[in-house]
């Protein structure tokens, strides 16, 4: 054990104590507030349904912090429990290239994870969800969902996974260079192929039916100048009876997709200001300054671990006895969220940020009022708290809080 060791050793537990404090908080907050709803909802929710949104952010607090805490034990077995030693040397008996060991080793790690990920998984779909009434899938569903997203992962990572490799060993102390043109041009032939060739593996996506919402949602598409490549209704009912619409793909290949249980949830406006929520999230450019935000910061990821893996004390600090460009791969990937827990409040300030403006655009193109009953209905529907702790949303939540989210759209309405 070296310096490093320690400062892994302290940051991993200082960010799982710094989780369970928050997850604390926002249990404390959720539970003071369960029994009175907030005056801004009280028409449209009933104290039953509080209750129960209260109940099931208490069930899945509960899982989240089972998750971390198993998550940091997968960590530690990984690293310095030897488990990155074992399965590295296990591959390296294999009479086979170099480059395959490693591509082996790092595949090995996705696939275990995934697989020890499953029990959590499993009670989170058939009890937590169960529970609250939100599951629709099957056993057998769900197994096959699993096992089909594990060879999609497998098959679509291994050839990312070689390419960095070779480079690392071909390209000289630039190959992160490289490596980060490999995994941005991946990136985008991902995002652009996921809306027509991966989601209907999962689901089936059918055109919107309804010819007065298609042709009132068309009219806001041509207001807003937006192009896309159809409109779809996915069967999210055979999953989870939670309702959701998003938009999928860049360039030609940009899908607007609706779950059905949206669709028999909200009224036609309240459907055209989500929307045209989600329409001002591609006007004002939020798509794009993420996607150059991450390819930043993958970039200097890449850089980080080029520098890396050139220091005896990296390996070594994380219990590895061979320092391959496979093993810095995999440690990397595996330590790399513990040094960035800290930043997690930025990012969702950042994401927040965004919310309000695609809000304000909705607001502009649609209406800020069927917004507002839109939006009351999905807290409603999906059981989501409207009552959370304030520092824990901060570093946690993508969305403003409920009742911050609905008094700004109300501003709209003067």
């Amino acid at each position: 054990m070296n310096d490093f060791t320690w400062g892994f050793l302290l940051l991993l537990a200082g960010g799982l104590v710094l989780e369970l404090w928050l997850l604390r908080r926002q249990t404390l907050s959720v539970r003071t507030h369960s029994n009175r709803v907030p005056e801004a909802f009280a028409e449209k929710i009933s104290l039953e349904q509080h209750r129960k949104a209260a109940s099931y952010t208490l069930a899945n607090i509960r899982m989240e912090q089972i998750g971390l805490l198993f998550g940091a034990f997968l960590l530690l077995a990984f690293t310095l429990g030897g488990g990155l030693n074992w399965l590295d040397a296990w591959w390296q008996s294999l009479d086979i290239p170099a480059l395959w060991q490693g591509t082996g080793l790092l595949l090995s790690v996705l696939a275990l994870s995934t697989l020890l990920e499953l029990p959590l998984s499993a009670w989170r779909t058939f009890v937590v969800e169960e529970k609250f009434g939100f599951n629709r899938t099957t056993p057998r569903r769900f197994v096959t969902d699993q096992l089909l997203q594990l060879i999609l992962m497998l098959a679509i990572t291994n050839p990312l996974v070689a390419s960095i490799l070779w480079l690392m060993e071909k390209a000289g102390d630039t190959w992160w260079i490289g490596a980060w043109l490999v995994w941005m041009s991946f990136t985008l032939f991902f995002t652009w192929a996921y809306p027509s060739v991966i989601a209907p593996l999962f689901n089936k996506f059918s055109p919107l039916q309804d010819l007065s919402l298609k042709e009132r949602l068309e009219d806001l598409l041509l207001r807003c100048g937006f192009n896309s490549n159809g409109m779809f209704v996915m069967d999210g009912s055979r999953q989870s009876s939670h309702g959701n619409a998003y938009f999928s793909g860049f360039g030609k290949n940009k899908r607007i997709v609706f779950f059905d249980t949206l669709l028999k949830s909200l009224e036609a406006d309240e459907i055209e200001a989500v929307l045209a929520h989600e329409l001002g999230h591609f006007k004002r450019r939020h798509v794009l300054k993420m996607m150059l935000t991450m390819a930043l910061i993958s970039l200097l990821g890449l850089a980080l671990l080029g520098w890396l893996m050139q220091q005896p004390w990296f390996f070594e600090g994380l219990g590895a006895h061979h320092h391959s460009h496979a093993m810095a791969l995999a440690l990397f990937l595996l330590v790399i969220p513990t040094f960035t827990t800290f930043f997690t409040p930025i990012f969702s300030s950042l994401s927040r940020k965004h919310e309000f403006e695609a809000d304000n655009y909705a607001a502009q193109q649609s209406s800020a009022a069927a917004l507002i009953s839109g939006l009351v209905k999905m807290y409603r529907d999906n059981a989501s708290t409207l009552t959370p702790d304030p520092l824990y949303s901060a570093f946690h939540h993508s969305h403003p809080p409920a009742t911050v989210r609905i008094a700004h759209l109300s501003s709209k309405l003067k």
